[in-house]
């Protein structure tokens, strides 16, 4: 990332804050949900008896540090086996996108995700790291579905 990336990110940060949510559901379920972007989708499976039902739910915005944060808490709880993909691409940074390429794909010896159409696909994690993520879970990709009762329907059908 260059200086004027930094800067810009930081600007943005104090003039569009974007609250890092994350919702913690039952303990003992093997699925997580990711909405991506869709912060309404969040709160409503946060607010509903779907996260009886899920360890965890979440969003992710950047194909770079939020990438990492996610591998690195998939990875520190073995129990996760499914990750549901869902809610609207985070437009430019394509996180969602950059996080199915990770899972198929990895990473290159420079932490660059292969295959990724994202600006800055960038990891700090290592290829084991990679590795234990890819063979630790499932996802199951409904990007772009933002109903509540079809993402519902997808964790009934784990």
């Amino acid at each position: 990332m260059n200086s004027l990336e930094y800067v810009f990110g930081e600007v943005c940060k104090i003039l569009l804050p974007i609250p890092e949510e994350v919702y913690f559901g039952n303990q003992k379920s093997s699925i997580a949900i990711c909405t991506l972007s869709s912060i309404s989708l969040l709160k409503e499976i946060a607010e509903s008896n779907l996260l009886d039902n899920v360890a965890i739910v979440g969003r992710l915005f950047s194909e770079n540090k939020g990438i990492d944060a996610l591998v690195r808490f998939v990875n520190s709880n073995p129990n996760i086996k499914t990750l549901i993909l869902c809610g609207k691409e985070v437009w430019g940074h394509k996180a969602g996108e950059s996080l199915l390429a990770l899972y198929e794909n990895g990473i290159d010896s420079d932490g660059r995700i292969i295959g990724s159409h994202s600006p800055d696909p960038i990891l700090q994690l290592s290829n084991s790291e990679v590795q234990k993520f890819q063979n630790q879970i499932t996802i199951i990709n409904k990007t772009g579905e933002t109903d509540p009762l079809i993402i519902k329907q997808t964790v009934d059908s784990v």
